[in-house]
Formats: structure tokens, sequence, C-alpha cells
């Protein structure tokens, strides 16, 4: 006990400022107790009992902030912050940075918001999933598995200042400001079992485009050889007029991913090859440029990173 020791240092003739050095105490916390030896006597060893203090706020002071951080906030404002909380229950005297702790202690974050979507019941979810996985797993004898997308809108676009290189310790920087030439949409269908993609640039995302590209699949293609398609169910996939070229060339079978369960669709995982290593970071003065980095980018990655499973399937 630090006070024992400090009482006992002080009855051998030990000075204050020692006695707070060697128990690394202030010097004026050993005065007190020195005093309150001589006032008290023994009794200085005991502790006293501490006033517990009662908390400024009351439970029901935090239940109605929890209760207004998840309601809408009042007004034009769309999201609660710390500070208009505070304003909004001006009342409780409470500040903004207490609704912060109170707020972190529930682990509530009223400015975060998570996005979900609603999918609609699909009775034939499971089915159709199985289906298109089948087909991943294993190609049909005399057939390809094509899985077939568009990616639309992507941005022509070049920095007003050029880029300044990094080095050790310091990251490559990159000027804010730049200057758009217009967007570019590309249909792709990349060969899920040999790994090779076939794109081709449109200017429009419908039906027409669409069908163009089937018939550029159908001339790459072998005679011989059935088409499965993948895709997903957008309105060029499934307008009447593709519908019915479709029906009109049998050897292309149609597999749909599911509702809102595009992400099962495999090109979805060529395109984002093309955005982390051509898209993002890359700069283009037009839409001309933009398209032929897209095309010496399929051509270099059906070379060197397509991973064939089997070599008996491949482009005309």
């Amino acid at each position: 006990m630090a006070r024992a020791r400090a009482l006992l240092a002080a009855s051998d003739g030990a000075s204050n400022a020692a006695i707070a050095r060697s128990l690394h105490r202030h010097v004026d916390t050993v005065r007190a107790w020195r005093k309150r030896l001589a006032a008290e006597g023994m009794a200085t060893l005991a502790e006293r009992p501490r006033p517990l203090g009662r908390p400024r706020f009351t439970v029901e002071d935090r239940l109605k902030v929890i209760a207004a951080a998840t309601a809408t906030p009042p007004g034009a404002d769309a999201t609660w912050s710390h500070r208009l909380l505070a304003g909004h229950l001006a009342e409780l005297g409470i500040s903004a940075s207490q609704i912060g702790r109170i707020l972190s202690g529930t682990d509530l974050k009223p400015h975060l918001v998570r996005g979900w979507l609603t999918r609609p019941a699909d009775p034939e979810f499971f089915d159709k999933a199985a289906e298109v996985c089948a087909l991943y797993r294993t190609c049909p004898p005399g057939a390809v598995v094509l899985s077939i997308d568009e990616k639309t809108g992507i941005t022509a676009r070049s920095r007003k200042h050029p880029d300044q290189p990094g080095g050790p310790g310091r990251r490559t920087r990159r000027e804010f400001e730049y200057v758009r030439h217009g967007t570019v949409s590309i249909i792709a269908a990349l060969n899920v079992h040999s790994g090779q993609v076939l794109t081709e640039t449109i200017t429009r995302n419908d039906s027409d485009a669409f069908i163009r590209f089937l018939r550029l699949l159908d001339s790459a293609i072998a005679a011989g050889q059935d088409i499965h398609l993948v895709m997903d169910n957008g309105s060029s996939h499934t307008s009447k007029k593709s519908r019915a070229w479709l029906a009109a060339h049998p050897r292309f079978n149609v597999h749909h991913t599911p509702k809102h369960a595009s992400w099962l669709n495999q090109v979805e995982i060529f395109f984002s090859t093309l955005t982390r290593r051509i898209l993002r970071r890359g700069q283009f003065t037009s839409q001309d440029e933009l398209a032929e980095k897209i095309d010496e980018f399929v051509l270099a990655y059906d070379q060197t990173d397509a991973k064939p499973r089997s070599a008996d399937v491949v482009w005309k």
C-alpha cells in the first residue's frame, strides 16, 4: 500500500519530495497523507468511501438517443449526424460527442447504409442455377459453352495533366480533373472451357446489336458444334426479335441465369479483369483509342491469360 510505505518513510525522516519520487506520486499527495495521519492517526490507512455519483444521463435519455437515431430525420436532412441529433435532442442538454459514445456503445451507425435487393421468389432459382453450374463443370460432347453479356458506358477520359510516377515511399500521383471523350460499349462471349474471349464494340445495347453478335458467333464456331449460351434476362436477350432468331437457329441452346443472379455469368470475371488492368487507370483521348485498347487487350488475353482445359474448342 502506497500510503503505508509513505508514512513509514516519513517516520524515518524522509522528505515529502523524496517520498513522492520513490512512490511516483505528486508531492501534494504525500503532504495530504501526512496531514491526515496527524489528524486521524492509523485511520489514515483505511479506504474512505467514495461517492458513486449519479450518471448525468439516465437510461431513458439514452433510449431517446437510440430512438431518434433509428428514425427518419425531420425536415430536409436525409441522414443523421451527431451534431444534428444533439440539436434535435436539445432538451436533454447532450453533446454531439456524448451522442457518439452512446451510439458507439450500441454499435449503431445511422450514417451508414448497406444496400440490398428484394428478389421476387423464383421457384426455378435452384434448378436454373444447377443447370448453369452443370454446364460450367462439364461441356456437353461436340458443343461449346459461351457466357455472354454486355459492358456498357465505358468512359473514355484523360487527365488534364500527366501523372507523377511513384517511387520508394511515394505513391503515383494523379491529377483529379479529367476530360471526357465519350463512352464505348462492348458485348463479349467467354468460352467457359477454353478461357478465350470474343468481343465486339456496339453502338446500342438492343436486339439488333445482340443478333449481329450471334451471327458473328455462328460464323466463328465450326458448323458441327452445338452452342450453349449462358446469359442474363436483359431486354436485348429476351426480346421477341432475339427469341425468334434463336428459334430459327436450333444449334443455339439458351440457358438464362435466374433473375437477379447475373453473378452466375462467368463473363463477369473477364469484365472485372478488364476493369482492373485497363480501364481503371488507363487514359484514353478518344472513343476510338479506348475501343482499340480493349481489342488489343482481348487479343493478348486470349494468347497469354486464357487457360484452356481442353484444346478441342477454339475460335476459327
